[in-house]
C-alpha cells in the first residue's frame, strides 16, 4: 500500500511538471527548404531562429506570452497561434507551402485551423473580387465573412485565447476590405499618365529558351508583361489563370512575356545565379508558357523602375506600336481582361 502512494504521488508530481512547462517545443520537417533556418517571430517584441537541419528537421524551444506568431523559412511566411505548454510538430512542403502545412501534437487543433483559414482567405480573396462593382463587392465580402465565421465556428477545440481573437480580426474585415477598394479604385488613377505614351523598353533580357528578348523584338504584336518573382506566393497563384489565357489566345496578335525580377531572395545561396537557377526550374516544372525572360537588374531594371513597380505580381499591356495601353493591366484572373483583350479585338 506504501508503495502504491508513493508511485501515485510520483506520477501527480510528473503531471503537475507537465502542466506547468513554461515554454513552447516546436519541432518539425520540412521538403525543399528554403534556407538553414526558420525565423519565429511576433512583431517587434519576440524573435528565435531555429537551425534546420540538412534534411529539414528542426526542433528548439520558445518561451512565449499567448499570442498570435509567424514563421518564415526563408521564402514564404505564415501565422502560428503559441502558449507556453505547446509541443507542436509542423510538416510542409515549401513547393506546395501553404497547402501542405499541418501540425500534429498540443496545440495543433489552433494552428491547423489557422492553416485551413489561410487558404480559405486565397480561395475567397482573389484579385477578381476588387474589379467588382460597389454593390457586388460589397455582397462579396459580407458573403467571405459569412465563410471565414463559419469555419472558426465549426472548428472543435480551439483556444479560447484565439477564439476571441479571431472574433475580433472578423468584426474589423469588412472595413479592412472597404479601404483596400478604395485604394484600388485610387490607384488606377496613379497610371493614367502613361497611357498611349512609349512604352519603357527592355533590352537584352535572357530568354528561358536561349538567346536574349528585347521589347521592339515583339514589335507589331500587342504586349502582356508580367512581372513576378518565383519567391512571390500571389505571383504564383496567378500562373494557372495566365497559361489559360495563353492558350486562349494562341496564334492571335498578341505576346505574352514573363519578366522574372529574382535577385536572390528565397534561396539559401542569397545571390542572383542561385535564383536564376530556381527560376528555370520552375519554369519547368510549372511548365510555363510564353516568352519567359530574366530581368537584367532585378527591381532596378529600366523596364521596372520605368514603371514605378515597387509591388508585384504587377501586369502591362502595351500596343502593337510599342506604345502604353494600360501600366496596371487586369491580372489574368480577372474577368475584366478578357474584356479589355475584347474591347481591343486582339
Amino acid at each position: 500500500m506504501k508503495k502504491t502512494l508513493i508511485l501515485l504521488c510520483a506520477l501527480i508530481i510528473i503531471a503537475c511538471k507537465e502542466e506547468s512547462k513554461d515554454f513552447v517545443t516546436f519541432s518539425g520537417k520540412i521538403t525543399n527548404q528554403n534556407s538553414d533556418s526558420l525565423f519565429v517571430y511576433q512583431g517587434r517584441d519576440f524573435s528565435k531562429t531555429i537551425k534546420v537541419n540538412e534534411d529539414g528537421t528542426f526542433s528548439d524551444t520558445l518561451k512565449v506570452t499567448t499570442g498570435m506568431f509567424s514563421f518564415y523559412d526563408g521564402g514564404e511566411s505564415s501565422n502560428l497561434f503559441l502558449k507556453n505548454g505547446y509541443d507542436l510538430n509542423l510538416t510542409l512542403d515549401t513547393k506546395e507551402f501553404d497547402e501542405t502545412i499541418e501540425y500534429s501534437g498540443t496545440g495543433s487543433e489552433s494552428n491547423n485551423y489557422l492553416a485551413k483559414k489561410s487558404l480559405l482567405q486565397e480561395e475567397l480573396l482573389t484579385a477578381s473580387v476588387f474589379d467588382l462593382d460597389e454593390a457586388p463587392f460589397k455582397a462579396k465580402i459580407e458573403d467571405i465573412n459569412d465563410e471565414l465565421t463559419a469555419l472558426l465556428n465549426n472548428t472543435k477545440s480551439l483556444d479560447t485565447a484565439l477564439i476571441s481573437s479571431e472574433k475580433v480580426e472578423l468584426g474589423k474585415l469588412t472595413d479592412q476590405l472597404q479601404a483596400s477598394y478604395k485604394q484600388q479604385q485610387a490607384r488606377a488613377s496613379q497610371f493614367v499618365e502613361f497611357i498611349g505614351k512609349p512604352s519603357p523598353v527592355f533590352e537584352n533580357y535572357e530568354n528561358y529558351k536561349g538567346g536574349t528578348t528585347s521589347l521592339s523584338d515583339l514589335k507589331g504584336k500587342y504586349v502582356y508583361v508580367d512581372i513576378w518573382a518565383t519567391w512571390c506566393g500571389p505571383c504564383k497563384r496567378e500562373i494557372p489563370s495566365l497559361k489559360e489565357v495563353e492558350k486562349t489566345y494562341h496564334g492571335k496578335n498578341i505576346e505574352f512575356v514573363s519578366i522574372s525580377v529574382d535577385n536572390g531572395r528565397g534561396y539559401k545561396e542569397k545571390t542572383v545565379e542561385a535564383s536564376k537557377e530556381g527560376w528555370k526550374k520552375m519554369i519547368a516544372e510549372k511548365e510555363l508558357g510564353g516568352i519567359q525572360l530574366f530581368s537584367d537588374k532585378a527591381w532596378e531594371s529600366d523596364f521596372v523602375t520605368g514603371y514605378k513597380i515597387r509591388g508585384i505580381p504587377r501586369f502591362v499591356l502595351i500596343d502593337p506600336d510599342g506604345n502604353v495601353v494600360n501600366a496596371d493591366a487586369p491580372r489574368p484572373s480577372s474577368p475584366k481582361l478578357i474584356e479589355l483583350f475584347n474591347s481591343l479585338n486582339i
